[in-house]
């Protein structure tokens, strides 16, 4: 053998060497990215933990302080003192109905405001002819008298009967024990409840996902539990963005570790880890998806589905913007086909002219506004009052 073949030989079993090597670490990479730290749990999900107020060490930044999210009854005041303050439907109504005579063409005034506020034709003629007829039965043109009547009016439209609480109360769990929900418990031991779990959907560009941190705040104040499931795997900001919402008040975030992960799948592990943690209730955030794509309308209906496996969803909630006016009356009727819906949240819902989106969207669906929120403030999220609403846009100052 000459001194030339004793080299490519050497050099051949050098390589051999070199490829097993490299194929050993990358099955070994393999194998410990695959292995899930939860038995039982989605292999792409992960939660965020909300770091431990005051908390320090060497090597390690101190935490930020927890906030203190503001209080429902200070939201209600304050949230009631903004609408007063811009009540452009109500001014707009009393003046007409101040003028010394009401002609036909002050009629008219009145219903182009009303539609204008996206009232609805049918609750706009209805609302008109009841005020007619009580206007001229009574005889009465004294400005408080006619500000009462249309109040009763106006409430009657928005409709206080309406049940506007929040379902959150735990859920008996299918099953009966923990490992059934995809966690396992202490010993394997059994779960009563599970957490009541909230869905909110919509399209882009209501603040949706902006809405599920405010709600996180808001049911905070309230001194419940909170965890967060970022359903919304196609945008890697959202998932962020509920981190940062989440921190401030004390709440983890379940989340998928890349993007594009299964929507459903994440819903499943945050709803699994919320009854194994003991959590009150689980928000789950889902991509802003446009009403007429169908596909990803169906990829909705999934998460409703592996959601509800073990107890059926406490709340349904469909963000809309008020401002979008008949365009989200469109958006709520393929909603409401697709994810059972049970509320409404209305965000950017100011004393404008806007404000009749309220008696319009309940009168399409049958079903109430429970949530409104009036600025950009992370406390500006309270539930519907619908006689502080009504006093407010009349500019009653007792709201």
């Amino acid at each position: 053998m000459t001194t030339q073949q004793i080299v490519l030989i050497a050099v051949a079993i050098v390589l051999v060497a070199a490829i097993v090597t490299a194929i050993l670490v990358i099955r070994s990479r393999r194998r410990s990215e695959e292995s899930p730290s939860t038995p039982g749990a989605p292999r792409e999900v992960t939660t965020e933990v909300a770091p431990t107020p005051g908390s320090s060490g060497a090597g390690t930044t101190a935490a930020p302080a927890i906030q203190v999210p503001e209080s429902v009854d200070s939201r209600l005041v304050r949230l009631r003192g903004r609408l007063a303050r811009s009540g452009a439907l109500g001014q707009a109504l009393l003046a007409v109905l101040g003028r010394d005579t009401l002609d036909e063409e002050a009629w008219e005034e009145l219903e182009e405001t009303l539609l204008q506020a996206d009232l609805g034709l049918a609750p706009t003629t209805e609302l008109l002819e009841e005020l007619r007829t009580r206007l001229r039965v009574e005889g009465s043109r004294d400005p408080q008298r006619v500000r009462a009547i249309l109040r009763e009016l106006l409430l009657a439209q928005v409709d206080p009967t309406m049940d506007r609480s929040l379902s959150l109360d735990p859920r008996p769990l299918a099953g009966g024990r923990a490992s059934d929900a995809g966690e396992a418990g202490e010993a394997g031991e059994a779960m009563v409840n599970v957490p009541a779990t909230v869905l909110m959907v919509g399209v882009n560009g209501t603040g949706k996902t902006t809405t599920v941190g405010k709600l996180a705040r808001l049911l905070r104040a309230e001194e419940r539990t909170v965890l967060l499931g970022a359903a919304d795997t196609f945008r890697a900001a959202a998932a962020d963005q509920l981190a940062t919402w989440g921190s401030r008040v004390g709440v983890e975030v379940v989340r998928s570790e890349r993007e594009g992960a299964d929507p459903a799948s994440v819903a499943h592990e945050a709803v699994a880890r919320g009854g194994a943690e003991g959590v009150d209730v689980v928000i789950i955030d889902t991509a802003g998806r446009l009403q007429n794509k169908a596909g990803l309308m169906d990829e909705l209906g999934k998460i409703v589905r592996v959601s509800s496996r073990r107890a059926p969803l406490s709340e349904s909630l469909l963000v809309l913007d008020a401002t979008t006016g008949q365009n989200g009356l469109r958006q709520a009727r393929v909603f409401s086909e697709v994810a059972n819906l049970t509320g409404i949240v209305l965000t950017k819902l100011d004393g404008s002219a806007k404000g009749g989106i309220v008696v319009a969207v309940q009168k399409e669906l049958g079903i109430p506004v429970k949530l409104v929120g009036l600025g950009e403030g992370a406390d500006d999220l309270a539930p519907f009052d619908p006689e502080g609403f009504v006093d407010a846009l009349l500019g009653d100052k007792a709201a």
